[in-house]
């Protein structure tokens, strides 16, 4: 898969400890990359990091911090990594009212950093950087948005996140040019899920808390809308992006693939709060939604992305339907609460699995 590129690489991860880093790791494992991932201790309990045991299945795990210049760059040069994917992050928008200076050290200045410590490591070649969907100035247009519109974000979290969008392009425009080794993208997605994911405030893993404690699930906006995808869906992009700047970025800033691209589901798969947490306790087969009190801080109603320039430019495209998704993170999530399988290996089939449908629909990673 991935042109075979990922084999016998040295890959640097940040933010491996993390829901979206897990998988990464276990997947560019499976690739056959040496994976050196660099996080905080996981910050949720249970977390998929600690329950699947995956500090023993990649090649190193690096305890850190990205604000920590100093260990950070000791720690990418030691390793020499040929790509970096940079998935470390404050990811949480209620969390940014209540912590908005963590939130911008965190997502602003602790990108920077890792982008500054890439370029100063000979070895690096690629950096896919990741931010997310809310990084637009959202005006709830019943339309996605495309690459090129305006940066924004109502809350601390996401205008947090298009100032990383703002900075990268910078970046590359001051540094990255054609006489740099080193090529680097954006990559915007949200409203992932997937097993493995107990963080605050997210859609479905309230609801499993719910379903798991007897309690109804409460939702604050049952009409807001999302772009639902399963994690392995922006993951294969994410891939195939470094793909690509690997093979052909070679450091030039006006690489069509150094540059921001949108990974989100097909138009039908954008539903409201009220449909995924109805579906997924149909397929949990048990667990009642309520609507609850409404939050008095500011949360969109509506925000989709365009995914025609990751279609045309890369050939990536999504795979799974909202409801595939939805059925494949309930598996997972029942037979973790039931115990009645090896976790690691339900996962990996779940990737082996995502994998064969990818090249029973697409070519785009071939």
């Amino acid at each position: 898969m991935f042109n075979n590129i990922y084999r016998g690489k040295k890959v640097f991860l940040t933010g491996h400890t993390g829901f979206k880093g897990s998988w990464l790791s276990l997947w560019l494992t499976e690739l056959g990359a040496e994976v050196c991932g660099y996080s905080l201790e996981p910050n949720t309990e249970p977390s998929m990091f600690k329950e699947l045991k995956i500090e023993e299945k990649i090649s190193k795990s690096v305890i850190g911090d990205i604000l920590d210049y100093k260990y950070l760059s000791e720690t990418i040069n030691l390793f020499k990594p040929d790509i970096v994917f940079h998935l470390a992050a404050q990811p949480l928008v209620r969390l940014s009212y209540a912590e908005p200076i963590l939130t911008y050290e965190t997502n602003v200045m602790g990108s920077l950093k890792v982008l500054e410590a890439a370029r100063n490591c000979p070895s690096v070649k690629a950096f896919v950087n990741v931010t997310t969907d809310k990084c637009y100035e959202n005006k709830e247009i019943n339309r996605g948005y495309k690459e090129d519109e305006p940066m924004g974000g109502y809350d601390m979290y996401s205008s947090s996140k298009g100032c990383v969008e703002i900075l990268s392009s910078s970046f590359r425009r001051s540094f990255l040019q054609e006489d740099s080794t080193m090529a680097m993208a954006t990559a915007r997605a949200g409203n992932v899920i997937g097993g493995g994911d107990w963080a605050l405030d997210r859609l479905i893993p309230d609801c499993v808390r719910g379903v798991n404690a007897g309690k109804n699930i409460e939702i604050r906006n049952p009409i807001a809308v999302r772009p639902w995808q399963h994690v392995l869906e922006p993951l294969s992009g994410y891939l195939l992006l470094g793909q690509k700047l690997l093979e052909e970025g070679k450091g030039k800033y006006r690489s069509i693939y150094a540059d921001g691209f949108n990974f989100g589901p097909n138009e039908d798969s954008v539903l409201t709060v009220a449909e995924v947490s109805k579906m997924a306790c149909e397929f949990y087969g048990k667990g009642k939604v309520i609507v609850g009190e409404k939050s008095p801080l500011h949360e969109a109603g509506l925000l989709m992305l365009n995914i025609e320039k990751a279609k045309k430019v890369l050939g990536w495209t999504p795979t799974l339907t909202a409801q595939e998704a939805i059925k494949n993170t309930i598996e997972w999530y029942k037979h973790f609460y039931n115990k009645d399988i090896d976790m690691y290996e339900f996962t990996i089939n779940q990737i082996s699995s995502y994998a064969d449908l990818m090249n029973k629909y697409s070519v785009h990673c071939f």
